[in-house]
């Protein structure tokens, strides 16, 4: 399978016709046709009903235009990154991240970081937790915030902090309306909507495995790709789901937050890095971190400056 049969591809899918696909991609039918061809021929399947009117998708089609998506913009992204390395005199710095970090301290953090080392050139690359570990391994980031602990001696992982985590309602939903703290238990019914759905272990599981913990087997409706697609599907009325509170600052007038009373419902915010590292750049991170929550108040995790 070559890049140039998922771009053919995607242009085809996008525009629901071999001939405006054609035009769109400056190559004449024919070809266009061929190409895709022998994509479906490796794949062994058909990835379009071409009897439909406009060209509709078979469920192959769907998956690979969903996997196909993301894969060409990673590898734009990365052509991006290395135009602009080349051009670059400064020192980079990578920071990988779990999506959700970003509702908590971190926007506030890497801020502070940039004022303290203006000549560095920062880089941030979203990835979940579990892609963290490979990545710091093979050098593509020099530190990762997420939310699972993965065991590996090569990697030094430190726990900033354990963050609260909340329920997210539909604003009609029964729950709603009510005051104070819910039990976790209250919610062991419930229709559930988890994240991320790939790869595993993730966030996901230590969802699953609070209810678990209680003796409670929840019903899982939907596995989300992301944070906010799950947040969509409760305003969508297609269950709940248990997110860190710092999600509560992404108001809307569908969702509905509850506290949950459970002292234990939390989820660690951890920052990973390559055991050993002397870079002077993880360890100013470390300092900025320890200033910030001693600024705020919060416990400051010791050591991660060294």
């Amino acid at each position: 399978m070559e890049l140039r049969h998922l771009r053919y591809f995607l242009a085809v899918a996008q525009e629901r016709s071999f001939t405006r696909a054609a035009e769109r991609l400056h190559v004449a039918q024919p070809p266009l046709s061929r190409q895709i061809q022998q994509l479906e021929a490796e794949l062994g399947m058909e990835l379009f009903d071409r009897d439909a009117r406009p060209l509709k998708l078979t469920e192959g089609g769907r998956l690979l235009v969903e996997q196909a998506t993301g894969l060409l913009e990673r590898l734009d992204g990365l052509q991006t990154s290395m135009r602009r390395l080349k051009g670059s005199t400064r020192q980079r710095f990578v920071i990988g991240f779990a999506p959700s970090t970003m509702y908590a301290a971190l926007p506030n953090l890497i801020r502070r970081f940039r004022a303290s080392a203006p000549q560095v050139e920062l880089s941030l690359v979203e990835m979940i937790s579990f892609e963290q570990l490979p990545a710091l391994k093979e050098g593509r980031i020099d530190v990762g915030f997420g939310r699972v602990r993965v065991d590996d001696p090569a990697v030094r992982r430190d726990v900033l902090r354990h963050e609260r985590l909340v329920v997210a309602l539909p604003a009609a939903h029964r729950l709603a309306a009510e005051t104070g703290p819910l039990p976790l238990s209250h919610l062991a019914d419930e229709p559930l909507i988890i994240y991320p759905r790939e790869p595993r272990p993730s966030y996901a599981d230590q969802v699953i495995s609070l209810f678990k913990d209680r003796g409670h087997a929840p019903e899982v409706v939907h596995e989300a790709k992301e944070v906010q697609t799950a947040i969509g599907l409760v305003a969508a009325e297609e269950g709940v789901c248990i997110v860190p509170t710092s999600l509560q600052r992404s108001k809307r007038e569908d969702i509905v937050f509850r506290e949950l009373s459970d002292p234990d419902v939390t989820s660690p915010i951890i920052m990973s890095r390559r055991a050993g590292e002397t870079s002077p750049w993880v360890k100013l991170i470390g300092r900025v971190i320890i200033e910030t929550y001693e600024e705020w108040g919060w416990p400051a995790p010791k050591g991660i400056d060294e």
